[in-house]
């Protein structure tokens, strides 16, 4: 009984991509900071609920995609393709856990909060899944459902989510999308192509695409720049270690642009667009606590 417990939580955990949600629950938190200035209880379920949803979401995906994911080695052995979880049940799951994260999003925060929240959820499921599958720039589109959860904590925080602030931090998070899959792509492109799925490593050569991919670095790094002239921060400090993790990433990254035929500079460079974006979070969630005015 121990045994299928422990199994049936780690299906759980690979439906809902963890790794993943819980970085949406970390932005969901950036907004809902941003627009209070503070850390309290208000914080805790807003950014719970969307953790929740984003579960649902993902579980869902497996649902959608479990045709693909089975042509693919890196996701073969996910859930339904290895036979550990029906389909249906994949389905239930993404129900249950649609309608507890509505219930914990209203009774927590407000409507638009939980408008918002089912509009991340439907561009990713309805839009963005099925464009994925016809069209190798899907994932530009795509990319406003990362834009999504910080304005949601904002907004749980009684922020007006068309507030200049939030969505310059939005504009961050949208870019960042882009960047972090071609950077996916071209390490597992051929398992895409294999699935069937239309890629850019069919349209551009490793090189080509390493090139679009670094100016779209380039793209973020500039956006997390502008962040703090919209009224975000006042601080010296803040401006100082943005623009120094940005610089950072852009030289560290470069590397790529002369080693594009090997998997190991894109796995880095992954690697590292994502430590940055979670190093700019914990400075503007730092700076809005305790540097603002400094």
């Amino acid at each position: 009984m121990i045994i299928k417990l422990r199994d049936y939580i780690s299906i759980l955990l690979e439906l809902g991509k963890v790794r993943i949600t819980s970085f949406v629950a970390i932005s969901t938190a950036i907004g809902y900071i941003m627009a209070s200035g503070r850390i309290d209880a208000g914080l805790i379920l807003p950014t719970f609920g969307v953790f929740l949803l984003a579960v649902s979401s993902s579980a869902l995906n497996h649902y959608q995609d479990g045709d693909i994911d089975a042509l693919m080695d890196r996701t073969k052995n996910r859930p339904i393709p290895s036979g550990r979880m029906a389909s249906k049940n994949v389905l239930y799951v993404s129900i249950t856990f649609f309608i507890l994260s509505s219930l914990v999003i209203l009774i927590s925060s407000n409507e638009v909060a939980l408008f918002i929240g089912w509009v991340a959820f439907i561009w990713y499921n309805i839009i963005y899944t099925p464009l994925k599958r016809k069209y190798a720039f899907a994932v530009v589109p795509g990319s406003v459902i990362g834009a999504l959860p910080p304005i949601i904590g904002w907004v749980a925080a009684g922020g007006n989510p068309l507030e200049p602030q939030i969505l310059a931090l939005a504009m961050f998070f949208f870019i960042w999308q882009v960047p972090h899959f071609w950077l996916l792509l071209l390490v597992y492109g051929k398992d895409y192509e294999r699935a069937g799925l239309p890629t850019l490593t069919q349209i551009f050569d490793n090189s080509q695409l390493s090139r679009i991919t670094f100016i779209w670095i380039i793209g973020l790094s500039t956006s997390c720049f502008l962040i703090p002239l919209f009224g975000v921060s006042n601080s010296a400090v803040t401006y100082l270690i943005l623009f120094s993790l940005g610089i950072w990433l852009v030289y560290s990254t470069a590397k790529m642009l002369f080693i594009y035929y090997n998997q190991s500079s894109f796995r880095k460079a992954f690697m590292q667009i994502n430590f940055y974006v979670l190093a700019v979070v914990v400075v503007l969630s730092f700076d809005k606590l305790l540097l603002t005015d400094f």
